[in-house]
């Protein structure tokens, strides 16, 4: 593997510190080391560059633009020297996980001299290069047209629950209470020694940091569960913060911090429940405020939220409208996650040489 060669950062990427993002308000992305902070109305890089958090929490995270940007200081900037390809250099920062090598315990930071002096074997043949950022710019492509699609349908959905249930609300729709329309569980938490990460048992979701767009991420097992939710039901974050929302895409245990609920009149009415309850996010997240360390809301709240309650052939209409909507999400969304699971095996294999282009 000749075009592998042992070499330092330095001899591949030219490195620069961010600066104060700008004040005023306008449309370039000002990154920091979590991603876009906001728009501004200046740049300093224009082009393919690599941002890369400098300190904290998101030291050592990648990202690649290829418009005008606004890197701020707790980012640096990385550009090709020579014949190098910009994407391929990124997708290697993004496999190395350049915060290993991070100085600092408490706050961790990377520093130019320290990027500068990693070295590493990468492939120095800028067509390899090239050939290997098409591979995962073609998966990465994908990824996004599909959660860009997912943004778009359930924003149609949306409009069409407002649309039927608020704007074009009917005067004989009775007043009720959230209990009235809804069944729900409440968590709760399974015995510590009952977990694991091997898949043994089945998945739990303890709260927001397991939820993705649509569907939680497996991260927790548990062989054994105490409360339940049904494939399809909606589901929510019960405590700090609350009112995140998912779906459940199988059974699952839910724990503490997550509630599960379907629609009293028709389980299968998936899109409608999901839908009712994502337009009473407001009502439920006020419970943010309660508590004296963090928000949580009981079972008791969510029985007493009030709500409109519309005729059943209405919601059977709305439901019929919506699942068609609903169910491309979610077949985009596994979709999106064989591809990233497809992308993230390759990587490694690419950037080492296992699998040649």
């Amino acid at each position: 593997m000749d075009e592998w060669k042992d070499t330092k950062l330095e001899e591949v990427l030219d490195f620069g510190n961010g600066k104060v993002k700008p004040q005023n308000d306008g449309i370039i992305p000002i990154y920091g080391g979590n991603g876009i902070l906001g728009f501004g109305d200046e740049s300093n890089y224009k082009g393919e560059t690599i941002i890369i958090g400098r300190v904290g929490a998101y030291c050592g995270s990648v990202y690649f633009e290829n418009r005008p940007i606004w890197i701020s200081d707790n980012a640096l900037s990385a550009k090709p020297k020579g014949r190098n390809n910009t994407k391929f250099l990124y997708y290697f920062l993004k496999n190395v996980d350049l915060n290993q090598w991070a100085g600092g315990s408490s706050h961790p930071l990377v520093t130019q001299s320290l990027l500068n002096s990693l070295e590493f074997s990468i492939c120095l043949d800028p067509e390899i290069q090239k050939s290997i950022a098409s591979i995962l710019s073609s998966l990465d492509d994908k990824i996004d047209l599909l959660h860009r699609q997912n943004q778009t349908l359930e924003k149609m959905a949306e409009t069409l629950f407002r649309k039927w249930f608020v704007e074009e609300a009917k005067e004989d729709w009775v007043e009720g209470k959230f209990v009235n329309e809804f069944d729900f569980s409440m968590g709760a938490s399974p015995p510590g020694e009952s977990y694991n990460e091997e898949g043994n048992g089945i998945p739990m979701y303890q709260g927001n940091a397991d939820f993705g767009f649509r569907f939680p991420t497996n991260r927790v097992f548990t062989t054994d569960p105490k409360r339940f939710a049904k494939k399809f039901d909606t589901i929510i974050s019960v405590r700090a913060p609350v009112g995140e929302q998912n779906m459940a895409n199988e059974e699952c245990c839910i724990g503490r911090g997550v509630a599960a609920f379907r629609f009293k009149a028709n389980n299968s009415f998936y899109s409608y429940t999901f839908y009712k309850i994502k337009s009473l996010m407001n009502d439920i997240k006020q419970f943010n405020e309660t508590g004296t360390v963090f928000g949580s809301i009981s079972k008791t709240d969510l029985e007493n939220i009030e709500i409109m309650m519309p005729d059943f052939e209405s919601i059977k209409r709305f439901q019929s409208s919506a699942k068609p909507i609903d169910d491309k999400i979610m077949e985009n969304t596994i979709q999106i996650h064989s591809l990233t699971a497809l992308r993230d095996t390759l990587l490694p294999k690419l950037m080492s040489g296992e699998v040649r282009v």
